[in-house]
């Protein structure tokens, strides 16, 4: 490899290391989130998945990133998040049917 490629790739590095924490950041809210929501439908909230992919549409643009790259990874990545979120809220369900017995 050339010395040009490996410092490219050392910065892809860096910057997976930033995105990766910023991820769990994300990640520790979506679980609180599953912990507050009252049923599966609001867990899973079209509307506002939608209203999340028009904000970081627009966001992608002022920042001169790919809005339809961008629009890709948070759907993948809101994907996830929903199943994370899916299994917060049944076992905050099982818990809560747990205490009222």
């Amino acid at each position: 490899m050339s010395p040009e490629i490996d410092a490219v790739r050392t910065e892809i590095d860096a910057l997976d290391a930033q995105l990766v924490a910023l991820i769990a950041q994300r990640q520790r809210w979506v679980e609180a989130a599953g912990r507050l929501k009252t049923d599966r439908d609001a867990v899973r909230a079209p509307d506002r998945v939608e209203a999340v992919i028009r904000k970081v549409r627009a966001l992608a643009e002022t920042a001169g990133a790919d809005p339809t790259v961008v629009e890709r990874t948070y759907r993948a990545m809101i994907a996830a998040f929903i199943d994370l979120e899916l299994s917060v809220h049944a076992g905050a369900d099982s818990r809560s049917a747990s205490a009222e017995c």
